[in-house]
């Protein structure tokens, strides 16, 4: 019998070319069930499982369609819909889908389900004998999974992502048969009808799939989705994974806070552990079996505080993530599922990502606050746009229809149903969810900004209650009070020719590194570790390494909140300041990355959670112990040393060996030597595995014993705001004599200069990543005369500076060809 007109399917014949037989889930399925699950005679490194299944073809829906006289009657009832006027969808979309579930399926349609059915539990308790898994000689009911797949969904240029309805821990023939034919109606939801209509996309021409797979009993472990691609930025060397407990519903649908991971994907390649990124969610339920369906419990407190994957089954998920992309030839978007039983994971649906993929990758769009105002909530971006409105709150489906176009949608979760209405939302934000959830991924095809997982946005905001949605700040979403103005600067990075002397970035958000890496750049001229200790690890680290014999009883208490995934405390510390290096580190490779080790003064320290306990009160800490000479202190190293662990893990267990180390106010060449044979104790060897070693260049000692420091280290940085500190012995916080305070001053521009003459004749390299060049372009203009290596910017200042510094560099050609001439 001809392909196009059978009833059923087995994924092992179903291809990709077979979308218009069976849709394009169960297209992709096959595909994967017949290239990816096979062993490595594929030409695949790593065996993908995916789960036995079949499909009910879309031959099928439309002989169902045909049998019951369904075509006519459906296309009057949507004869001149106008999907906006919301009463009017709901009203004729459900006497669609009634209209469906009332018709019966044909006898010879059934008979064949049935088989199917059938014979897909034979091979399954087969294959589980086969395993010696049981010694049961009889074949029980097999429960499966019954997902819809339309003949246009999961196509490269649109997503259709919860347009139908699933079912899930279906069981018996009767139950199968209903299933099915709730899938066929699903055709005609709200949402469906409606993002078809918006899509251009004609109602009667797309047909409907229903794949029938076995089920993956992740109710008994855990399941989510993942991205082989950044979903904020677009940043395509990253596999982004989100899990939670139980069956993936609630990932999808947004239903839970789940865990976040990030894989690097080029270092994984090269078999490295390279997970630059674990963020613990709340998991709060779990979806289970429950009877002929499922249900909703909460997660036992001891569960919601561990990681959902433990970090071999990350990596073996980016992996083959990273398969299923190759094959595909682009990004896609996958949702997986481990087994509760046989401790496996599988691979239950592939699709293409269809927003980052299809922007212009020249085309940076970037939205500024131009005034900020109280912050009511926070929680995790969704694009990275700004949008504002009134509040509309909406607790359920039923009162969707009171919602108006351009108010801010604020709920607990969307629902595939509230689509038509995300559409008409300014900004939406949500109690819950992750980046792979209904709300985000649906807001990301829109283009609307979104805050998920802000934990209590109904209880804070208002109705009526006007706001600013930020999503211009990193991966923290922010909720503002009132209407703020912003602007929005669209730059063409088409035929952007960068400058001879290199134009490094300052960074100190990790969360911001993917996105700023797509500005022009040479690498990273300063990464500050601060920012990573101070707002994500927030902690003391001798805090950590004595917590036993705190006698705090809060600060233990904040100090076990925090760490509550880590059994060891400092580890803690180490994976957190890794992960934070290790994204910035990722998002520029292979160009190079200078990190700076700690420097913040003792007063700032003290503030880290548990600091009072180990910090000294100094009148004038800017000049106190800070940088190398707190390195080598027997009261601070052992805190060092977790630094060194972590930039070495970031290094050698990540792979990324792009990272450069930069030790902060060093005083003398003594406490040079003495820092680096510290790090070498720690495992840091200058010069093994390429490691450099740069110092800061922010004391007058520096400049004034430049030879001498150029013999221990492989490069200098200039920090101008010590050194014009210093040099002018002004304070840097003293507003009495901030007039005083400039680094284009003659004295500093003169060390300035010296330095750079220094370097170049010991050939060692010379950067700046003080804040001058960042503000005055005459100072940057100053250091290409000078002829620096590099200069590194603050990321707002890179685009015009290095512009400006071009205009330099072909006046400095011009005038050295006058001076030919002339000689």
């Amino acid at each position: 019998m001809q392909k196009d007109k059978q009833f059923i399917l087995f994924f092992k014949d179903i291809s990709i070319k077979d979308i218009s037989l069976v849709g394009g889930k169960n297209a992709s399925l096959g595909e994967m069930f017949n290239c990816l699950a096979q062993a490595k005679s594929q030409g695949f490194e790593y065996r993908i499982q995916i789960p036995n299944g079949f499909a009910v073809t879309a031959y099928s829906y439309r002989y169902f369609i045909k049998e019951n006289k369904l075509d006519k009657k459906i296309k009057g009832i949507l004869t001149n819909l106008d999907t906006h006027n919301l009463k009017d969808l709901a009203k004729r979309g459900e006497k669609v889908r009634k209209a469906i579930l009332a018709a019966k399926i044909p006898v010879e349609l059934e008979k064949e389900i049935i088989r199917a059915y059938k014979k897909l539990n034979k091979i399954y308790w087969r294959d589980i004998r086969e395993k010696k898994l049981t010694t049961d000689l009889r074949y029980p009911n097999l429960d499966v999974a019954v997902r819809s797949s339309a003949t246009a969904e999961d196509l490269p240029t649109a997503s259709f992502a919860g347009q139908q309805e699933s079912f899930l821990n279906v069981k018996g023939e009767k139950e199968l048969l209903k299933a099915v034919k709730k899938c066929f109606a699903s055709l005609f939801t709200d949402r469906a009808i409606s993002y078809r209509q918006e899509k251009g996309f004609n109602h009667f021409k797309i047909s409907l799939s229903v794949g029938v797979q076995k089920m993956i009993r992740s109710d008994k472990a855990s399941s989510g989705v993942m991205f082989t691609i950044d979903t904020e930025s677009g940043f395509r060397d990253v596999v982004l994974i989100n899990a939670a407990y139980g069956l993936g519903e609630n990932v999808v649908k947004g239903k839970v806070n789940p865990d976040q991971y990030f894989v690097f994907k080029p270092k994984l390649k090269k078999n490295f552990k390279p997970i630059i990124g674990k963020e613990l969610g709340t998991k709060k339920k779990k979806l289970i079996y429950s009877g002929k369906g499922t249900k909703n419990v909460v997660v036992l407190k001891k569960d919601q505080q561990m990681f959902a994957l433990k970090d071999e089954e990350i990596l073996t998920l980016a992996r083959w993530g990273m398969e299923i992309e190759n094959y595909y030839k682009r990004p896609m978007d996958i949702e997986w599922a481990k087994d509760g039983i046989d401790k496996n994971l599988y691979i239950v649906q592939a699709r293409p990502e269809t927003v980052k993929t299809t922007e212009s990758p020249n085309i940076l769009k970037k939205y500024t606050l131009l005034r900020k105002s109280k912050i009511l909530l926070e929680g995790e971006s969704v694009g990275e746009k700004i949008g504002q409105g009134k509040v509309h709150i909406i607790k359920s489906a039923k009162k969707i229809k009171e919602f108006k176009k351009g108010e801010i949608l604020v709920t607990r979760a969307t629902d595939p149903d509230w689509e038509p209405i995300m559409r008409m939302a300014s900004a939406i934000i949500t109690e819950l969810g992750g980046k792979t959830s209904h709300a985000a991924i649906v807001s990301r095809e829109l283009g609307t900004p979104c805050v998920v997982g802000t934990s209590k946005a109904t209880k804070v905001l208002k109705n009526n209650q006007t706001v600013t949605v930020s999503n211009a700040e990193g991966e923290v979403g922010r909720v503002y009070q009132g209407i703020l103005p912003f602007k929005v600067k669209r730059i063409n990075l088409a035929g952007f020719k960068k400058p001879k002397t290199k134009v490094m970035m300052n960074i100190g958000i990790p969360r911001q590194a993917f996105s700023q890496s797509f500005i022009p750049n040479d690498g990273v001229g300063l990464a500050r570790e601060e920012f990573i200790i101070a707002n994500f690890i927030k902690i003391h680290p001798l805090a950590l390494i004595n917590f036993k014999n705190l006698k705090d009883r809060k600060v233990k208490k904040q100090i076990e909140e925090i760490t509550i995934a880590y059994k060891s405390k400092t580890q803690f510390f180490v994976d957190k300041l890794a992960q934070g290096i290790g994204r910035i580190a990722a998002a520029f490779y292979p160009k190079e990355v200078i990190v700076r080790t700690s420097d913040f003064k003792s007063n700032e320290y003290r503030a880290l959670i548990g600091g009072e306990y180990f910090e000294p009160v100094e009148e004038n800490p800017m000049l106190g112990w800070r940088g190398a000479s707190r390195y080598y202190d027997k009261k601070y190293q052992a805190a060092f040393a977790l630094e060194c662990e972590a930039i070495k893990k970031a290094r050698d267990e990540f792979g990324l060996d792009n990272i450069k180390v930069m030790i902060p106010f060093c005083r003398t060449p003594e406490e040079g030597k003495k820092v680096l044979s510290l790090m070498k104790k720690y495992g840091l060897v200058q010069g093994e595995n390429g490691l450099e070693i740069y110092v800061m260049v922010e004391i007058p000692s520096n400049i004034i014993l430049a030879n001498d420091f150029a013999e221990i280290f492989d490069g200098f940085s200039i920090g101008t705001n010590d050194l014009t500190q210093l040099t002018l012995g002004v304070g840097r916080d003293s507003e009495l004599i901030s007039h005083i305070f400039d680094a284009r001053n003659k004295a500093v521009k003169r060390l300035v200069a010296e330095v750079i003459k220094v370097a170049h004749k010991n050939k060692i390299k010379i950067g700046i990543c003080g804040q001058a060049p960042s503000n005055y372009f005459d100072f940057a203009a100053f250091l290409v005369q000078c002829g620096i290596d590099s200069i590194s910017l603050n990321p707002d200042t890179v685009l015009e500076t290095s512009l400006k510094i071009l205009k330099v560099e072909k006046q400095l050609r011009k005038q050295k060809k006058r001076g030919l001439r002339r000689g």
